[in-house]
């Protein structure tokens, strides 16, 4: 038997012939009496799904391109291919099979990219799996650019163009082709702060007689967009190019179906796409932005340039123009008073669509013209948030209208906004402070019952949108971050706040099998841990920051005896409620460490144990680095 882990060389009773753009393998006519199949793969053993291969199973004859299908390693293009017999015991097996660059490359016809990456900075392509690595001297020396601008040819070398503009990176057998927009032979097209860029490249490796290509028509609006209350538009300057098709987050959208998918193409001027807010998506922007910014995950766009299909993936989004928060009144008597005039906003509000978070909340006052209203919202209802900073207690509600129903070719700049109120307490103000602590406190609105939790995590540390469930397992890198959020539901009594108690991780789904990897202990980092756990603050934008918890871990590898166990990983945390009425009770007061003994002694009746909704799977950058000893728990 043959084992997998062994590449050889293709049966001498097969043949492997070598021809323009493409290889053909005869296998030997022994492969008849067994039932097999082929599969083209790449160093790691991984089918490559893209190779567009033809098996003859009359013949034996396997048709590959070398596009692909081939990887380009000390002048041949190498093609690896295991076989899977399905009917014998043997084992499966890989063959390695060549063909020199000088039998093929003279007459391969050029390889085109897909579509631009568009970005604010730059536009760049991918060539997958042709490109040899950039780090061998003879490789640079051998690699020439080409730029087309339409009256000439610029041909620069690889060292002439990095310094011209033009950025090389290899990802594996991947080139990315950074392009800035100042570059040498770069076409422009501007109207006032909105531009496209576009430029013709060839990169050529080897000489003349074996020359391989690569070729790309880079394209990129990189904006801004622009908003109002119902619409983002992008606008893209008059050039010679059509828009043909787009397509909305992998969602292809034929140019017909445009307004039935909320979008308004205007072609007068340019290219204008008018797109409703309602088909986009929205997330906090930031601390200093108290209001929403929506944004499309990505859009394609396809344009026909003389003759030729061009393509761009972009990523708009709208800038945060939110107002700025409007100071209200906090008055002695619990109440938040603030007005609202129509002419906020051109046209005028419509202020009959004026809500709070809490909608059954109505404006106490109007005026006889109907150009202001007046609100004296309670603190603890209505949807009003309490917030501590230091000395300083501080309330904020919001004021939005309502969306208008509109028809799909109307861009409008209706009444439709959001408006922050804030206002606050000091202590330095006695009589106010008195005036405060005789209230009673907020009264929740949801019956207490049994702790609920939520555990999350999310890509970065902006935390604004976690992972959905139906993307677990996460990979993760060793050492890379993990961002754990921890929350409370069906709570809202601004007097109660969560407190982490433990949090761990386990190979297995159940919280209390073994092996354990201890990251969060009585509610601080592990102190026998050498890359401890970070505690981030919850900001300010979120409903009820008191009743989450944010963390973050480093990936790690876990440790079962002198081996490392590359697997998945399952996380828990158990959490408590407290109270600020209450700061006596020992858990609720955070002392680093806290000892297990005063912990043993204390009745958990509001505590709870939640873990993430999957797990994360966690991969080393180089298999080496999951060898040696570490910390007693971890290894990272």
């Amino acid at each position: 038997m043959i084992s997998d882990e062994t590449d050889l060389s293709f049966p001498s009773a097969g043949t492997v012939s070598c021809h323009p753009g493409k290889m053909l393998i005869e296998f030997p006519r022994q492969f008849r009496n067994n039932s097999w199949q082929v599969h083209v793969v790449d160093s790691s053993g991984k089918e490559i799904v893209d190779c567009d291969y033809v098996m003859d199973n009359e013949t034996l004859v396997l048709t590959t391109p070398y596009v692909n299908c081939t990887q380009l390693e000390h002048e041949q293009h190498k093609l690896k291919l295991m076989i899977n017999w399905t009917d014998a015991e043997e084992d499966n097996v890989t063959y390695s099979i060549g063909c020199n660059v000088i039998q093929a490359d003279d007459i391969v016809p050029p390889f085109f990219t897909g579509a631009t990456n568009c970005t604010k900075d730059f536009m760049a392509v991918t060539f997958p799996r042709l490109i040899p690595s950039f780090s061998d001297e003879y490789m640079v020396v051998a690699w020439t650019l080409s730029i087309d601008e339409g009256t000439r040819i610029h041909r620069l070398s690889l060292g002439q163009a990095m310094q011209q503009g033009y950025t090389f990176l290899t990802d594996g057998h991947d080139l990315i082709f950074q392009v800035s927009f100042g570059a040498t032979g770069v076409l422009s097209y501007k109207v006032n702060d909105q531009a496209i860029y576009t430029v013709a490249v060839k990169l050529a490796y080897g000489p003349l007689q074996r020359r391989l290509t690569v070729e790309s028509r880079l394209i990129c609006a990189p904006g801004p967009v622009t908003c109002n209350s119902t619409h983002m538009t992008i606008a893209i300057p008059a050039f010679p190019g059509t828009l043909t098709a787009l397509s909305v987050e992998d969602q292809n959208i034929p140019r017909d179906q445009l307004q039935a998918n909320r979008i308004a193409l205007d072609t007068k001027r340019g290219t204008k796409l008018h797109i409703n807010k309602r088909i986009l998506k929205s997330k906090p922007y930031s601390e200093n932005c108290l209001g929403l910014q929506f944004y499309m995950s990505s859009m394609k766009l396809t344009f026909d340039f003389h003759g030729e299909m061009v393509s761009m993936v972009t990523y708009p989004a709208c800038p945060c123009n939110q107002p700025a928060p409007v100071a209200a009144t906090c008055t002695q008597d619990g109440h938040m008073n603030f007005e609202v005039l129509a002419d906020r906003t051109n046209p005028p509000l419509d202020l009959d669509t004026l809500r709070l978070r809490d909608p059954t909340c109505k404006p106490v006052f109007k005026s006889p013209s109907n150009d202001m209203v007046r609100f004296h919202v309670p603190l603890n209802k209505c949807g009003t948030r309490q917030m501590f900073e230091g000395g300083r207690i501080t309330y904020e509600n919001e004021v939005s209208s309502l969306w208008a129903d509109r028809a799909l070719n109307i861009i409008s700049r209706d009444s439709e906004f959001r408006l922050t109120v804030v206002c606050s307490y000091s202590n330095d103000d006695a009589s106010l402070s008195l005036r405060l602590n005789s209230l009673p406190p907020p009264v929740s609105s949801v019956n207490q019952g049994p702790l609920s939790l939520l555990l999350l995590t999310y890509p970065d540390n902006s935390y604004m949108q976690p992972y959905s469930d139906d993307q677990y397992p996460i990979v993760k890198y060793l050492r890379q971050p993990i961002f754990l959020e921890l929350q409370v539901l069906n709570r809202n009594d601004p007097n109660l706040h969560v407190v982490l108690d433990d949090c761990w991780a386990t190979a297995s789904e159940d919280p209390g099998s073994l092996p354990r990897w201890n990251i969060v202990v009585d509610g601080c980092d592990y102190e026998l841990d050498s890359y401890r756990t970070v505690f981030h603050p919850v900001g300010l934008a979120v409903s009820y920051p008191n009743y989450r918890q944010r963390f973050e871990v480093k990936t790690f590898t876990f440790v079962s005896g002198d081996a490392a166990l590359i697997s998945l990983v399952y996380f828990h945390c158990s959490a408590l409620l407290c109270n600020r009425l209450e700061p006596d009770f020992p858990l609720c007061t955070k002392r680093c460490p806290l000892s297990r003994s005063k912990r043993g002694n204390i009745q958990l009746e509001n505590s709870a144990v939640v873990s993430l909704p999957g797990p994360v799977l966690l991969v080393p950058r180089e298999w080496s680095a999951t060898q040696g000893t570490g910390h007693p728990l971890f290894s990272k």
